[in-house]
C-alpha cells in the first residue's frame, strides 16, 4: 500500500502501482457515453492513465486540461483520466472546459480498477475515490513509467510523462 497524504494528514491506498516493466492491467471503465472500454479498445497506442480522485477539484481539472494540451497532435498517443467520477459529470466538465483531447473514464461499473492498480484510497475522508497518479504504458500495454502523486493537492510531473513518451 502507498502512503501518501491529505493536506499533510496521512492516508493509505490499497496497494501499489504496476511495476515499471511489467504488463499493464486488464480493466473495463465507461466512457461518458455510457459505453464500456478496456485496453485493447486502444491497441497500438502509448497510453497515459490520468488517474484523479475528481475532476471536481481543481488540481484534477488542472490536469485534465494540461494532458489535453500536451497531447494535441499526438496521433500515437491517448490519455485516459480515470477517476470515480460519473460519466455524465466527465462528460459536462469536458464540454465546459474543451478537452476534446482526453477521454474521460469512471469507475461506474467496476471498481475493480482501483484495487488492481493499487489507487483506492482506503483511509481519511476520501476513501473509496482514486488516489492522484499517472501510469504510462507503451503500445503493447507494458507499463514504463509510474508516478504516485505523494500529495494529493500536487500535480503529476507533466515533464517526466513527456520525457517518458519521446
Amino acid at each position: 500500500m502507498a502512503s501518501i497524504t491529505l493536506k499533510g494528514n496521512p492516508i493509505t491506498t490499497s496497494g501499489n502501482l504496476p511495476s515499471t516493466g511489467s504488463k499493464a492491467p486488464a480493466f473495463t471503465l465507461t466512457k461518458s457515453d455510457l459505453t464500456d472500454v478496456g485496453l485493447t479498445d486502444f491497441a497500438g497506442k502509448k497510453k497515459v492513465l490520468n488517474i484523479v480522485p475528481s475532476l471536481d477539484t481543481s488540481v484534477c481539472a488542472l490536469s485534465a486540461k494540461k494532458f489535453n494540451e500536451k497531447v494535441q497532435g499526438r496521433s500515437d498517443v491517448v490519455v485516459l483520466n480515470i477517476s470515480a467520477d460519473l460519466p455524465f459529470a466527465a462528460k459536462r466538465f469536458c464540454e465546459s472546459n474543451n478537452i476534446g483531447n482526453v477521454v474521460a473514464l469512471s469507475q461506474l461499473r467496476d471498481r475493480k480498477f482501483g484495487q488492481d492498480y493499487g489507487v483506492t484510497i482506503t483511509s481519511g475522508p476520501m476513501a473509496g475515490v482514486l488516489s492522484r497518479a499517472v501510469v504510462v504504458l507503451d503500445e503493447k500495454d507494458n507499463v514504463i513509467y509510474t508516478q504516485q502523486v505523494p500529495e494529493i493537492g500536487q500535480e503529476p510531473d507533466y515533464d517526466a510523462v513527456w520525457r517518458v513518451l519521446g
